[in-house]
């Protein structure tokens, strides 16, 4: 085996909270030096701005399954209202305080009750939403994308997924997930994982038949 093909190996075998926590740094770094202006830029999550979605993050690795009922029952199982709650208790004053509440929690292993891949999945896809509209690009491990491809394809839990993608045949360009059958979209993992999770922008980087299926439902609210 090659370094780089061990390499890959190893971080495609880390333990998930490992991957998590490193996908929190780099996600931290990115943004440091970002200007008032920048942390104003709208996300890929409609609504919501950069340092929101930034907060959004914080507020989930915040979150104990005891802290995230009671927002539930608070907010009277209005789940957008809880999400919106919970964002604004982590936004702080000004974006340095936003960026800073987010360091704290970057080691966390504090979640909502779902499954741990499932974090991993909203620090990349989130860390996308921010990333992309800055015009930042990150090298993700082919692994920890084949990882979170092959879990969205069998979940519609947290973000409609599964759904998205029925009659659908996906196949990875650059790694080894394929799933579904019907008509053929294909291109590289991320845009898969993007596209399955309503990120619409991602359709231009994938190809096949069913491209234009996808980008119809991507359309669908995301989360």
């Amino acid at each position: 085996m090659t370094p780089s093909r061990d390499r890959e190996r190893t971080r495609a075998e880390a333990p998930p909270w490992e991957l998590i926590h490193a996908e929190r740094a780099a996600l931290a770094d990115d943004l440091a030096a970002l200007g008032d202006e920048q942390w104003a830029t709208p996300s890929l999550c409609a609504g919501l701005s950069v340092r929101e979605v930034l907060a959004h993050l914080t507020a989930g690795a915040s979150l104990n399954p005891v802290r995230w009922m009671a927002g539930v029952i608070r907010c009277r199982f209005d789940f957008d209202k809880m999400v919106a709650m919970r964002l604004a208790e982590q936004l702080g004053a000004d974006p340095a305080e936003t960026l800073a509440r987010f360091r704290r929690v970057v080691t966390s292993t504090v979640k909502a009750p779902i499954p741990v891949v499932a974090v991993l999945g909203e620090s990349v896809v989130h860390g996308e939403d921010i990333r992309r509209p800055l015009g930042i690009r990150r090298e993700y491990s082919i692994g920890t994308l084949t990882q979170l491809a092959e879990y969205y394809q069998g979940t519609d839990m947290v973000v409609l997924a599964q759904g998205r993608i029925g009659g659908l045949r996906l196949v990875a360009t650059d790694g080894p997930f394929t799933a579904g059958s019907g008509e053929l979209v294909s291109g590289p993992t991320l845009a898969l994982v993007m596209a399955m999770t309503g990120r619409e922008v991602y359709c231009d980087e994938l190809d096949g038949q069913g491209v234009a299926i996808l980008r119809d439902r991507c359309r669908l609210p995301v989360t």
